[in-house]
């Protein structure tokens, strides 16, 4: 990411207990919701995988129809996604995230209805538009709650939602194809749009008066948790020593574009096993839908396990490129295999299947940690968007490419073999630009909480 290693930031030594009580109750505070509403999200985004057991006889679409559709949500993402996170710089978290979250809730229930290749376009580009900015828009304010030093742990914990959404995504939408199919006479893919889009509606509202914009305003903190909140997050953006601020600069900053192509190799792969997830289980010989959800149910449960653990580790030993890089490739391994047993083995699919999306997911935490050591205010707001938004570019390109080649070959193999081939680059990638962390001297902890002091109000800069 530059010519000479960065300097590993010190932990903080010495941590008052009374400052680890903040944090905790921070953490009950709002990981638990906003784990909640990243379930939601991801639910209604990746639904149409499961969807398509049925939705494809029923419409008529071809596989490349499917791939396309599954695919073009990134393009709404795409456009909408730096101009999201830039509204939430300015207008805060608690307003946007509500209005993301109504919005898509909205969008799925609207799926039920899609009867054309050009409805079916239309819709899960909107969905895109409307949830672009919510991931990165998290991962964004949860910098103005924890210090460097405490977000791969916070971030694996909020990221590893996904992977409990696949837990329960896969059961319920099998449960609800087969046991709504025919109710009001509607086919069991649109019950899985209506039931799964309605909570998210619902939980737009609750979030405009749940959610706190910043540590200042958290009356639900003592006097003295906001006071030495603050003073840590102060000493947090010290240590980090000078960063760029301007947008426009930062978007000119090649440690930026560095960062999308690395977390563009990752999401190739996460994104094929989303969106194709349920074909390749079905494909590997497992029928029914229900017992496709329960297989994928095990596989992400694993991969939660592994963000969670993973992100500990990268926190504990002050490491971030290696933890990132070499679930990548175990991930890249476990999908290369998987294009070899699909076709003879059902059980060893599975076990492979299970590896690649622990692997992959396992990544993604870690990987969040690289840019915030470059980054920050609106610069962060506008480059971390950035990156997750041309990154998921290849959320558009892997379900389109799955879908074509599976459809000319008739076989997943070819398409995963290539998925994987992209994914592994991903740790070149990393050794390539991204310098090893160096230990720096401890910074001593302050022993009293700096008096508390409104926040200042944000302002977008430009180069």
């Amino acid at each position: 990411m530059s010519q000479t290693a960065r300097t590993a930031l010190p932990p903080y030594a010495g941590l008052p207990t009374d400052l680890d009580a903040a944090y905790r109750r921070i953490t009950w505070r709002l990981l638990p919701f906003l784990m909640g509403l990243w379930i939601l999200s991801w639910i209604d985004r990746v639904n149409i995988g499961f969807a398509k057991l049925q939705m494809l006889a029923d419409l008529k679409f071809s596989e490349t129809v499917y791939g396309i559709g599954a695919g073009i949500f990134f393009l709404g993402y795409f456009l909408c996604e730096v101009p999201s996170n830039l509204l939430l710089e300015h207008i805060g978290a608690r307003r946007t995230i509500a209005r993301i979250t109504f919005l898509w809730g909205a969008c799925c229930v609207a799926m039920m209805f899609v009867t054309t290749p050009a409805g079916f376009y239309a819709l899960r580009f909107l969905l895109g538009v409307f949830e672009a900015g919510f991931y990165p828009g998290v991962i964004l304010f949860l910098t103005y709650w924890y210090p460097t030093e405490r977000r791969a742990r916070v971030f694996g914990l909020f990221m590893s939602a996904s992977a409990l959404a696949g837990v329960i995504g896969g059961p319920l939408a099998g449960a609800i194809m087969t046991g709504m199919d025919g109710v009001n006479g509607w086919a069991g893919w649109q019950w899985v749009f209506l039931i799964e889009g309605i909570p998210s509606i619902l939980a737009g509202l609750v979030t405009l008066f749940y959610l706190t914009d910043r540590p200042a305003k958290a009356l639900w903190l003592t006097d003295t948790q906001r006071a030495l909140v603050v003073a840590d997050l102060a000493r947090d953006a010290a240590a980090l020593g000078p960063r760029e601020h301007r947008i426009l600069a930062s978007l000119k900053d090649a440690r930026v574009w560095q960062c999308i192509a690395i977390f563009f190799c990752i999401v190739t792969a996460n994104s094929a096993l989303t969106f194709f997830g349920p074909s390749v289980v079905r494909e590997a010989g497992f029928t029914d839908p229900l017992t496709i959800g329960w297989i994928l149910s095990g596989a992400y449960l694993c991969g939660g396990a592994g963000m969670i653990l993973n992100g500990l580790h990268s926190d504990r030993s002050g490491e971030a490129r290696l933890h990132c890089g070499v679930p990548a490739l175990v991930g890249a391994a476990a999908i290369a295999l998987l294009g070899f047993l699909v076709p003879v083995s059902p059980a060893l699919s599975v076990v492979a299947l299970t590896v690649a999306i622990a692997g992959t997911m396992s990544a993604i935490p870690v990987f969040w940690q690289i840019p915030g050591r470059f980054l920050a205010g609106s610069a962060a707001a506008a480059g971390i968007a950035l990156i997750n938004s041309v990154a998921n570019l290849a959320g558009f390109g892997a379900p389109a490419a799955m879908g074509f080649l599976r459809e000319l070959t008739g076989s997943v193999s070819t398409g995963l073999w290539i998925v994987a081939a992209v994914e592994g680059f991903a740790l070149v990638l990393i050794c390539s630009f991204v310098p090893p962390e160096t230990p720096a001297p401890e910074t001593p902890a302050p022993e009293t909480p700096a008096p508390e002091t409104p926040a200042p109000e944000p302002r977008i800069a430009v180069a």
